[in-house]
């Protein structure tokens, strides 16, 4: 898979996702526990999340050429991972949030993904609406994520948002969800070259 990106398994941080928000500065390759968003600014090391509904967000400052892979599931996105992965990327980087490009990838969309009142209570209600059943509320992960990209200073027109779904576009992505809990995980990946 890695070769088909003209790169190697050797040059990938991996890391084992546990829906918090513990960043790690990375330094070299190789597989980490614990943490749900990676940055670097080495050359030739390339960043890993992994997702099958999260959110995966890719961050690049070609300014200080540093980089961002953030997995941000609603515990993520609620602890706000993408505004500390972005402090964190200005004291190791001397990153501005200005200069950053940013992809929010495929993750679940908003109509498919109906979740209690406990988890819609950490958002603001800009990013839910009233689901199909009682006390159910459709929440919007891409757009709560895109917000604290926003909110950090990176500007609108610099921010791309995948238009697809893990879950109306199953056939072609991964869905926890959708798929009950059996099924692959897809690879977001950033580096430096």
């Amino acid at each position: 898979m890695f070769h088909s990106l003209g790169i190697s398994e050797a040059q990938v941080a991996h890391t084992h996702q546990v829906h918090g928000d513990n960043i790690l500065l990375v330094e070299q390759a190789g597989q980490y526990e614990g943490y749900d968003a990676l940055i670097t600014s080495q050359p030739g090391l390339f960043l890993s999340v992994t997702v099958a509904d999260c959110t995966p967000i890719l961050v690049y400052d070609p300014v200080q050429q540093a980089v961002a892979a953030i997995h941000a599931g609603w515990r993520g996105a609620a602890a706000r991972i993408v505004s500390k992965s972005l402090e964190a990327m200005e004291a190791a980087f001397q990153t501005r949030a200005e200069d950053c490009r940013a992809f929010i990838g495929t993750c679940i969309d908003e109509c498919s993904y109906e979740v209690g009142a406990e988890v819609v209570a950490h958002f603001a209600p800009a990013f839910s609406r009233k689901g199909e059943h009682p006390g159910k509320f459709l929440l919007d992960l891409k757009a709560a994520n895109a917000a604290q990209l926003r909110e950090a200073g990176v500007p609108e027109s610099q921010i791309e948002i995948s238009p697809y779904s893990t879950v109306l576009h199953n056939a072609d992505y991964f869905s926890y969800r959708k798929e009950g809990g059996e099924t692959g995980r897809m690879l977001a990946i950033i580096g430096l070259c």
